[in-house]
């Protein structure tokens, strides 16, 4: 290992961290983006110390909070396939999709911040999306559950619009019955 590597954190790190991640999310997207970061802390289980040797800037903490939701998004997609056959991991990871934007949602304003403040967190988030959801449509089409012929970037428009369409929280139902429709747009139909 060179001198420039970074260490591998250790366990109790690394439980910190996302415990000062998932505290940040739910804090900035029910709180807005003046919570106090003490309040994070306290509700992660650690000290101010902690959170400001992991994150030194509430902008850090911001950035760092959204792109760990984004990654357990994408992330979940080979777990999903592990798990189910492709349509049904599609479906379910729809459902993941529609509660990420509405965190993003509710992390917009301390999102805009971060930009403010000259970062970028939304860089690598279409990519990221869209390998995921590739993932997705191309088991499901080699499988012939899904249509082979459906652009990733059209389903993940559709998505986004489920999103827009029914981004209350009281409209979550709503949103489960355009997702179905749309996945019986996606369903390969032998004879079609």
């Amino acid at each position: 290992m060179g001198d420039n590597a970074p260490r591998p954190r250790r366990a109790d790190a690394q439980r910190n961290r996302q415990r000062l991640l998932d505290a940040a999310v739910r804090a900035f997207s029910q709180g807005g983006p003046h919570v106090t970061l003490e309040s994070v802390a306290r509700e992660a289980g650690v000290g101010i110390g902690t959170l400001y040797r992991h994150f030194p800037t509430r902008e850090a903490l911001v950035e760092a909070a959204y792109r760990s939701e984004l990654a357990k998004l994408c992330d979940a997609a080979p777990d999903l396939l592990a798990a189910s056959p492709p349509d049904e991991a599609l479906r379910t990871w729809m459902d993941l999709f529609i509660d990420y934007l509405a965190t993003k949602r509710g992390m917009a304003d301390a999102l805009r911040l971060v930009i403010e403040a000259g970062a970028n967190p939304y860089a690598e988030s279409r990519d990221r999306l869209h390998g995921a959801l590739d993932l997705l449509l191309s088991a499901g089409a080699a499988a012939g559950t899904l249509r082979g012929d459906v652009a990733t970037a059209d389903v993940l428009a559709s998505l986004s619009g489920v999103s827009l369409a029914t981004g209350e929280p009281t409209r979550r139902e709503q949103a489960g019955r355009l997702l179905d429709l749309l996945m019986d747009g996606l369903r390969y139909r032998r004879g079609s």
